[in-house]
């Protein structure tokens, strides 16, 4: 149940702006500025706690990625433009604007353990979930939500951590971050084949970490009734035996039926059903410890209806009952889940 006087935190900076990837590139200052639209007239901004970002350690970064990838980052630091590989630019302040992107996702970690947030999002950008241990990927420089989860059993103790990745694209990052590991669950829907390539059904995770990665590729064309069961039917079942002490969300709206670099259905509605299904989790599993962090959404409009469905469910305005209906294609997915993952988990 929603309690008023503990808020929810967000995460929002001017600085963020200062991330220059160029004119046309998808990934653009732009995208937070309609976010930010959206947020001053907000009618719920009194259940909103803004927190103040601040820059990562070096420290921080390394629980993820190597010091000499940090160190190549860093070199960009000044430089007009970086090509960091074909899809991914750093500009001159692209270098401070990512550490204080994973810094301001640590911020509202901080604030959720000592109390001061009930939950939260931090709308940063550059995003991450496709950066890994030495290689800037997909608009990616350091992995926001990975190094959160990292720190989150470094710092905190904790002992198992959900990652829940409902970008349009594969988190290759993360999933390659955890893969060998089980104190942390990587779950993810995307749609497939798409970029980055990666993530069918049977990448399952290694050695220890078999069966602690969980992958749902989805057709283009997956609706909102899909999309939902898929996290009410399979991904609760699965979180609940796993009993994880807080919930990571790497929140991409790019599976927005409108958005031009993806061709799932989903709509604000379906995001907002969504995000109550894990706020339930959260609440059932760890005490209503869940904490979202922007990835992807470049349809600048629905980016921004879509975000602001999400942030209504975290303050706990929620708008109707939502029943989602079992189609052919959820059927094919289950059978296909039960199947990958029979000796791990029983949904």
């Amino acid at each position: 149940m929603h309690q008023s006087f503990t808020p929810t935190g967000i995460v929002f900076d001017k600085l963020f702006l200062e991330h220059d990837t160029g004119l046309y590139h998808p990934e653009r200052k732009e995208r937070l500025l309609s976010i930010g639209e959206g947020l001053q007239p907000y009618p719920h901004r009194s259940e909103l706690l803004r927190l103040n970002t601040r820059a990562a350690s070096i420290e921080e970064l390394a629980t993820i990625h190597s010091p000499a990838y940090i160190e190549r980052i860093k070199r960009t630091a000044g430089a007009p433009t970086s090509q960091l590989d074909p899809d991914t630019v750093a500009g001159a302040r692209s270098y401070s604007v990512a550490l204080h992107a994973v810094g301001g996702s640590l911020v509202l970690l901080e604030a959720l353990f000592n109390g001061q947030i009930q939950n939260g999002f931090a709308f940063v950008r550059p995003p991450g979930h496709h950066a890994e241990f030495d290689r800037a990927m997909g608009f990616c420089l350091f992995n926001n939500v990975a190094i959160m989860a990292a720190w989150a059993i470094q710092k905190y103790r904790i002992e198992r951590v959900l990652v829940v990745d409902f970008d349009v694209h594969h988190g290759n990052g993360t999933q390659k971050a955890f893969y060998g590991r089980r104190d942390v669950l990587y779950v993810s829907t995307h749609q497939f084949p798409l970029y980055p390539g990666t993530g069918d059904f049977d990448e399952i995770g290694e050695g220890q970490g078999r069966g602690f990665t969980v992958n749902f590729p989805l057709p283009a064309g997956t609706e909102d009734h899909t999309f939902n069961l898929v996290y009410e039917r399979i991904v609760s079942s699965i979180a609940v035996s796993y009993k994880p002490e807080l919930i990571l969300v790497s929140a991409g709206y790019d599976a927005y039926s409108e958005d031009p670099l993806a061709g799932l259905e989903v709509s604000d509605r379906g995001f907002a059903g969504l995000t109550r299904t894990l706020l339930q989790l959260a609440e059932k599993c760890c005490d209503g410890r869940i904490l979202f962090v922007l990835e992807g959404g470049y349809h600048l409009e629905g980016l921004r209806r879509c975000v602001l469905a999400s942030l209504d469910e975290l303050v706990g305005q929620a708008h109707g009952e939502f029943h989602w209906k079992s189609t052919p294609l959820f059927e094919r997915i289950l059978s296909q889940a039960r199947s990958t993952f029979k000796t791990h988990w029983q949904f």
